[in-house]
Parts: structure tokens; C-alpha cells; sequence
């Protein structure tokens, strides 16, 4: 029995869910990459000032890293929500949450006018961004990935990861158009301010569409079935098969988040303070290579459908790593051509090669009873140290060598081994696991025949006949 002949996904319905997917993860990048950019370029003088500029970045890039210290939380919370009571109104919650502390990030006064609590409400804010993350991307994901046709799990895996590409593409063009259009003066004092404001617009056109789509067919099945877990937190801890796709996810995790906030965050401030660049040179280098993101995502998508997700996860590690070092040289050309030409490269081509397949590589690690958790601790425990500790680590480094880029090349190439390996590590049984486990199969015994149910569950959840014969030459 095909997954498409027992759900009835319309093509419209498809349509839906793809359109909702990539908006609503675009608006929510967009408010949470602006965060980063004006770390870089306003918050440490308006929020974070010091007698020592280094300083003062370092403090911003520190409230930078606290949005990622607080999505894990924002994963439990809404992973337990979205298992419980589905994917969609988990993700209509997560989306207000992040459209009013983006809003008011625009309106808080600066340190000269209140002091103190300017620091202290932005953190706040910021907390409140990273809880809203937390719960969006294993979301958007599993919606996507849920409704796919067969043999396109990858494809439709890497549509929400567009919506990355897409929100740095807002977000680096508000700020460029700002700040070209503003004195440096205006956009310091209230021109940044316009890019936060916005963001209440985005949100309004992002809930309208994403509360037209359905809940997925794999969470339905799974309604009809009565199995959902009672505590999948907890399910998740208990179960050996679940700790162990935990921790290979979170270490084939690494080497994305580090290389995204090295080329698209730490890039910014390191072009700009270091190198004494232009701000506008290094917006539009990442803005460019967003631009591009948004044309390779989609394809080393489909391509992971075609060959093993794990090889092509694994190779886009390695040639992250091996590239580091000759495009750091290439930034301190100080030629505007070159430097956009590399982050397009690096953050446009080669990333997308583990950007890509990573949303249906990490779904498949777990049954659907505790995806949501499951997948969300991964992607957002990880991010702590992958993605938002990367700004601050790289400083850091930088600061302690004198200007040397010797040890963030060093930290680059050591995270990317331990990524690939992890990877490859992931093979056993991984790539298709079950859409329902034991206990739902044993809940739906009175209802349709086992074998029934069986196709239904790997084929509404991800809609592979191969799996489905893997599973059962395995048993």
C-alpha cells in the first residue's frame, strides 16, 4: 500500500506545506540572524561599550551566544509540544514568539539612555528568540520531510533549510540598504532599528500561510494509533538505540554550525574590525552567497536522494576544513571581488553540501512517537557550542595569537574530523528507521493488518519503498 494512496496528499495540499515551510523558516532566520549582524556592527557601541572595542565585541558576540544557549530549551518545550499535540500549532506558537521579541529588540533603548537594563533586556529578548528557534526548525522540518512523495525525502528535507539562505538574504540586504542610504551616524543611532520593526510584517504573512496547512500524514497515522510517548524526553534518554543518534547527530552537527557563523557571522566583524574593510563589502559578500545557497541547497538536496546522505554529509565536512585556511589568506586580500568570490564559494557551494541533507539525516534517526524531541535536541543542543559559541571562540582565539589566523584554522580542522567520522559512524541502521515503533504497531494491531501498518508508517512518515523493504529483510 503506497503512502500517497492511504494519505491522499493533494498537490495543492503539497504546494502548502512547501510555500509555509520555506516563509515561515525564513522569518524566523531573518529575526534571528539580525541579532547577529548587529552584534557585530551596533551592539557592542550601543549596548556593550568599552574603552577596548575587542572587548566590546566580545560582549556582543557573548548575548549573541545566549540565543543559542536557550534553543535547547526552546527544543525540549516545543519538541514535547509537537509530539504531543503535532507539528503545526507547536509551529504557529514558536512563530509569534519570535515576531514580538524581534519587535521589541527595535525598540529598547540604548545603554546611554537606561543604563544597565539595556544589556539586561536585550539578553531577555534574545532569550526569547532562541526558546522560539528551538522549537521552529524540528518543526518545519518534520513537516516537510512527513509530507514527501517517495524517493524525494531529501529534497523536501532541504526546502525549510532555503529558508536559512533566504532569511540571511533579508536580513544582510536590510542592513546593507540601511546602511547605504543612512549616514553611518543615523544608522547607528536609529537606522539599525528599521530591521527589527520589520520583522512584525514578515510574521503577519508567515502565520496567514502556515495556518492553511494541515497537520502531517505521518503525525495523523500516529493519532489513529493512540501511541504517541507520554514523556518523549524522557523516552528519548531511555532508549540506548535513541542516546546513541543523539550523540552522533550532535557531533555530525558540529562542523555546519561552525562553519555558517564563521563565514556569515564571524566573517562580518573580523572583515570590518581586523582587516579595517568596508561593512558594506562584507554584507554583500554574504548576501551573495545566501543568494546562492538558495540555488544549491535545493540541489545537493535531490542529490542525497540519489546517493548516500551520510557520504555527502561526510565530503562537504572534509572540504569545509580543507578550504579554511586558503580563503582566511584570500580575505586578507582586501579586494572586494576576491572576498565576495570566497564566502560565495565556501559559504554559498560548500555548505549547502552538509546544509542540505541534514534535515532528513537527523529525521531519520528517530521513530515519529519522539522525532520531534529528537531531532530538535540534536540540532539545538549541538548549536551551543557549533553554532553560537563559534563568534566568540573565534575571537577569542584571534585575540590570544596576536592577529594569527593559525588557531581558528587549527579549531576548524579539528571540528570537521570529528564531524565526518560521526557521520559515517551514523550507517548501521540509521538511515531508515522505523516512522513507528513497537509500541505503535502493538496499538494498532486491532485496526489495520501489521503489514498494512508497517508500509504505511515508513511511508507516510517518509514515503521510501526502499525502506520498507530494508525494514523487512531485516526482520
Amino acid at each position: 500500500m503506497s503512502a500517497e494512496a492511504e494519505v491522499h496528499v493533494s498537490k495543492a495540499e503539497l504546494r502548502t506545506v512547501v510555500v509555509s515551510t520555506v516563509i515561515g523558516t525564513t522569518v524566523e532566520w531573518y529575526d534571528f540572524f539580525l541579532y547577529g549582524m548587529a552584534a557585530g556592527l551596533v551592539f557592542d557601541v550601543l549596548f556593550f561599550p568599552s574603552e577596548d572595542p575587542l572587548i566590546g565585541t566580545l560582549l556582543a558576540f557573548g548575548s549573541f551566544a545566549v540565543g543559542f544557549v536557550a534553543r535547547p530549551l526552546g527544543g525540549l518545550i516545543f519538541g514535547h509540544i509537537g509530539d504531543k499535540i503535532g507539528r503545526k500549532k507547536t509551529l504557529v506558537t514558536t512563530m509569534i514568539i519570535m515576531g514580538v521579541a524581534t519587535f521589541l529588540i527595535g525598540v529598547v533603548p540604548a545603554y546611554g539612555t537606561i543604563g544597565i537594563l539595556a544589556p539586561i533586556l536585550l539578553v531577555i529578548l534574545r532569550l526569547a528568540q532562541g526558546i522560539a528557534v528551538g522549537g521552529e526548525w524540528g518543526g518545519a522540518v518534520l513537516m516537510a520531510v512527513e509530507y514527501a512523495p517517495k524517493g524525494k525525502r531529501g529534497l523536501y528535507g532541504s526546502l525549510p533549510q532555503v529558508g536559512l539562505a533566504l532569511g540571511l538574504v533579508l536580513g544582510t540586504g536590510v542592513f546593507a540598504l540601511l546602511g547605504a542610504v543612512l549616514s553611518d551616524e543615523a544608522f547607528l543611532s536609529w537606522g539599525w532599528r528599521i530591521a527589527f520593526i520589520m520583522s512584525a510584517v514578515l510574521v503577519g504573512v508567515g502565520l496567514f500561510i502556515r495556518l492553511k496547512v494541515m497537520e502531517t500524514p505521518a503525525f495523523r497515522k500516529l493519532q489513529e494509533t493512540e501511541a504517541k510517548a507520554t514523556i518523549p524526553a524522557l523516552e528519548l534518554a531511555r532508549d540506548r538505540k535513541n542516546r546513541r543518534h543523539i550523540l552522533l547527530g550532535m557531533g555530525s552537527r558540529w562542523i555546519e554550525g561552525v562553519a555558517f557563523n564563521t563565514w556569515a557571522v564571524f566573517a562580518i566583524a573580523y572583515g570590518t574590525d581586523l582587516l579595517e574593510l568596508s561593512q558594506q563589502t562584507m554584507l554583500i559578500a554574504v548576501m551573495c552567497a545566501a543568494v546562492t545557497m538558495v540555488v544549491f541547497i535545493p540541489v545537493f538536496g535531490r542529490l542525497s536522494d540519489r546517493i548516500d546522505r551520510r557520504h555527502l554529509y561526510t565530503w562537504g565536512s572534509i572540504l569545509l576544513g580543507v578550504v579554511a585556511y586558503p580563503a582566511f589568506l584570500l580575505l586578507g586580500t582586501g579586494s572586494a571581488l576576491v572576498i565576495s568570490a570566497t564566502i560565495v564559494v565556501v559559504l554559498g557551494i560548500i555548505y549547502p553540501m552538509v546544509y542540505a541533507p541534514e534535515a532528513s539525516l537527523f529525521a531519520e534517526l528517530f521513530p515519529i512517537r519522539v522525532r520531534y524531541s529528537g531531532i530538535s535536541v540534536v540540532y539545538q543542543l549541538s548549536g551551543i557550542v557549533a553554532s553560537g559559541m563559534t563568534p566568540l571562540i573565534l575571537t577569542f582565539l584571534l585575540s590570544r595569537s596576536n592577529g594569527s589566523i593559525g588557531p581558528i584554522i587549527g579549531y576548524i580542522a579539528v571540528v570537521c574530523v570529528i564531524s565526518a567520522v560521526c557521520t559515517m559512524a551514523i550507517r548501521s541502521r540509521d538511515l531508515y528507521t522505523e516512522s513507528v515503533d513497537a509500541a505503535t504497531m502493538s496499538a494498532a494491531a486491532s485496526g489495520p493488518g501489521r503489514d498494512e501498518v508497517q508500509t504505511d508508517a515508513l511511508g507516510s512518515g517518509f514515503g521510501d519503498g526502499a525502506a520498507v523493504g530494508l525494514e523487512r529483510n531485516r526482520t
